[in-house]
């Protein structure tokens, strides 16, 4: 399986392109994103690798002109860094939201299937743009009867109803990004 995905931005400055492929047991999302997050314009790059149940075994993420942060996961929570450090403090997240792009809500929807008929709260490894000073940050998801999802991050001070296709990307996230089309 290989296909490739295009968001924009609802405000207009941004734009996504993703490369999203299963190799034997291991599923690669390659994505390059430009945009404004508020601090001026930003441009980066990320590659998530995660195992066939879609659990984050590896994120890389270069913000042009920047920062870069490697960090690797055994998939049951336990990080280390690009040097192999230990990082304690993202211990127990099994997801990443990076910031800038509606594929990381792709993650716990496909790892955590039909569990979302409940609403289910998790701890993400959350990666700001351009920083990229990775922190841990509470979320929730819960799927609703129209297919939709509702996304709650950080729970209690932000909510938005996603609109996914069958395979669990975003077609729509209200406020922030449209699908522009996939191939």
């Amino acid at each position: 399986m290989r296909r490739a995905y295009r968001w924009q931005s609802e405000d207009g400055i941004g734009l996504e392109h993703l490369s999203l492929q299963r190799r034997d047991e291991v599923i690669v999302a390659d994505g390059v994103v430009i945009g404004d997050c508020g601090d001026g314009p930003f441009g980066c790059s990320y590659r998530i690798c995660c195992d066939s149940l879609w659990r984050v075994r590896s994120v890389e993420v270069h913000a042009a002109g920047g920062a870069s942060l490697v960090l690797t996961s055994d998939g049951d929570g336990h990080w280390r860094d690009g040097d192999g450090a230990d990082q304690p403090s993202l211990s127990g997240c099994i997801d990443v939201d990076i910031a800038a792009t509606p594929f990381t809500n792709t993650l716990p929807v496909r790892r955590l299937g039909a569990a979302l008929r409940q609403r289910s709260a998790i701890t993400v490894v959350y990666i700001p743009i351009p920083s990229l000073a990775a922190c841990r940050l509470d979320q929730a998801y819960t799927q609703l009867p129209d297919g939709r999802y509702l996304y709650e991050g950080p729970i209690g001070s932000f909510q938005a109803e996603l609109e996914l296709d069958p395979d669990g990307l975003v077609l729509r996230y209200p406020s922030l990004f449209t699908r522009l089309g996939a191939s």
